[in-house]
C-alpha cells in the first residue's frame, strides 16, 4: 500500500496556481497552497489553501513538523525573498526535500533601453533626470517609497489598491491583474503619455508585454534587478516541477 505524502507549495504566482491545480491530479499526492495574503481576492480558493505569514523560520519549522509535510516547492514571486530564504533553512533542518519554481528573469534584447539598478532608492535617485510621466510597476506594497516625488507624475497599476492613508505619489491608479496583452500595453503607454517604466524583472509572460511596448514605442526602462535566491535546486516551469513531484510521489 502506498503511503500518501504531503506537499507544501508556496504559492501565489500564476506557476504557483498552474502547479497546485496540476499536483493534486497526483495519485499518493495531498497538496496544500500556501498564499501569503498579500492579493485580497486570491484567483481560487480550496479547502487545500491556507493563507498569511508562518512567522519566520521558527513558525515555517513548527508548521512543517505539524502538519507532517514530505516535500515543499517554493513557488513563490523571485521578489518574495524572504520566504525563500526561510524555506530553504526550514527544509534544510529537518531535511525535507525542497524545490524552488522559478520563471527565467527577462533578458536585454536589441531596441531595449534598460536602466537595470538594483533597488526601489537607486530608482529614486535617478527617475527625476529621465522623466516626468512615469508607469510604475512594482506591486501595491513599495508605491510610499515615491510618495515624495511630488514633481513627477506617476500611472501606478496593482492587483489590489494600497491600505487606507498609505501615501503614494501623485497620478493614477489602476487596479488590474494581468495577464496584459501587447495592445492593452501600448495603448496605455500612449493614453497616458508615459516617457518611462519601472519594472521588477519578475519574468514570465504575465506583464512581458509592456517590456515589448517600450521597446517598440522607444520608451527607457528602469528595471530592478532580483535579488540574491538561495542556492537549492531550481527548475524554471511547471511541467518540471510536476515531474519532481511525481518522482516522489511514486
Amino acid at each position: 500500500m502506498t503511503t500518501q505524502k504531503r506537499v507544501l507549495i508556496l504559492g501565489g504566482t500564476g506557476n504557483g496556481w498552474k502547479l497546485a491545480a496540476l499536483a493534486t491530479k497526483i495519485p499518493g499526492l495531498e497538496v496544500i497552497n500556501s498564499l501569503a495574503g498579500r492579493t485580497r481576492e486570491p484567483l481560487i480558493k480550496s479547502t487545500h489553501t491556507r493563507i498569511g505569514s508562518f512567522g519566520g523560520v521558527p513558525g515555517l519549522t513548527e508548521y512543517l513538523l505539524a502538519q507532517k509535510i514530505d516535500l515543499l516547492i517554493d513557488a513563490t514571486h523571485p521578489f518574495a525573498v524572504q520566504i525563500s530564504w526561510n524555506a530553504a533553512i526550514a527544509t534544510s533542518e529537518l531535511n525535507i526535500p525542497h524545490l524552488m519554481l522559478i520563471s527565467p528573469a527577462w533578458k536585454k534584447t536589441e531596441g531595449d533601453r534598460w536602466v537595470e539598478v538594483e533597488n526601489n532608492q537607486t530608482v529614486i535617485e535617478i527617475l527625476p533626470k529621465l522623466a516626468q510621466r512615469v508607469f510604475l510597476s512594482i506591486g501595491r506594497q513599495e508605491l510610499a517609497s515615491y510618495a515624495h516625488l511630488q514633481n513627477l507624475w506617476f500611472l501606478m497599476r496593482t492587483i489590489d489598491p494600497p491600505p487606507l492613508n498609505t501615501p503614494v505619489p501623485p497620478g493614477k491608479l489602476l487596479t488590474r491583474r494581468g495577464p496584459f496583452s501587447l495592445l492593452e500595453e501600448r495603448s496605455l503607454l500612449e493614453k497616458y503619455n508615459i516617457e518611462a517604466i519601472v519594472s521588477k524583472n519578475s519574468g514570465g509572460d504575465a506583464t512581458y508585454p509592456k517590456i515589448i511596448a517600450a521597446r517598440e514605442l522607444g520608451i527607457p526602462v528602469v528595471m530592478i534587478q532580483r535579488p540574491p535566491l538561495p542556492d537549492r535546486k531550481q527548475v524554471t516551469d511547471v511541467e518540471s516541477a510536476v515531474s519532481w513531484l511525481r518522482s516522489y510521489s511514486n
